[in-house]
């Protein structure tokens, strides 16, 4: 039987930071002895002596980005203009914040027969990076399959390392699509519409029935959800995590 996974109050130092997407950092925090999560979970973070604050607070909710067998808690967000990201954007290296968890449920089901199907919008691609690196790293038998939609490629956390997990993990397949190209200064030759249910039945063979996974913007998982249960997907077999603060 696999251990239980223990909600825990930590502080952790900040050991690195990169750009990953435009507008997009990935902040690289250390990792406490004998911590554990499920790919997928999610920590609080709550700064420590912030110079600032607005109305939203010094706590925040990010997905844990990285897999459970990497060395950091990895945090990656979209850099908007509040006191939170300004107070994270600043902070040097070896300042600690302060985590809780790990909470959530969106993690991988057990019963490999169903294949498992991400439908990620944007940052809310963080969960699903967690996922497919620790199912590549176990060998996990599940077929995954990812829809990942963004704006334009400079849009696109993790990209290349999602398509290094292509060929690293023969389970696992990515369908990217751009729906605003237009704006952008490289060329597409994939996808470019919203993610429906004709790009799914594509892309999705006659399995047994899927278990569905759906995260990002609140609009976005609201409409891919509609459109879910809409094709006939009960609600058992969707699980769906919105991501606050994005359009």
């Amino acid at each position: 039987m696999a251990a239980a996974i223990v909600e825990t109050t930590f502080e952790s130092r900040l050991l690195d930071r990169r750009t990953i997407a435009e507008r997009t950092d990935a902040f690289h925090f250390e990792k406490p002895s004998g911590f554990t999560f499920k790919a997928g979970q999610f920590l609080e973070y709550s700064l420590i002596n912030p110079t600032e604050t607005d109305a939203e607070g010094t706590t925040r909710c990010f997905s844990i980005a990285s897999a459970p067998h990497e060395e950091s808690l990895m945090l990656t967000t979209r850099m908007r203009d509040t006191a939170f990201k300004r107070q994270l954007a600043k902070m040097p290296v070896g300042a600690k914040i302060s985590a809780k968890g790990p909470y959530g449920e969106l993690v991988l089901h057990e019963d490999a027969s169903k294949p498992a199907v991400f439908l990620a919008g944007g940052i809310g691609i963080t969960p699903f990076r967690s996922i497919l690196v620790d199912g590549a790293k176990r060998q996990l038998p599940h077929r995954m399959v990812l829809f990942y939609s963004n704006r334009r490629m400079e849009d696109a956390a993790f990209y290349e390392e999602l398509e290094g997990l292509e060929r690293l993990n023969p389970n696992f397949k990515m369908v990217p699509t751009m729906t605003a190209m237009e704006n952008s200064r490289y060329s597409w030759g994939g996808e470019r519409r919203q993610i429906d249910r004709a790009m799914l039945s594509r892309r999705i063979d006659d399995d047994p029935l899927p278990v569905y996974y759906v995260a990002g913007p609140p609009r976005f998982v609201t409409g891919v959800h509609e459109m879910l249960r809409e094709t006939g997907i009960e609600e058992r077999n969707i699980r769906a995590e919105a991501f606050d603060g994005y359009t």
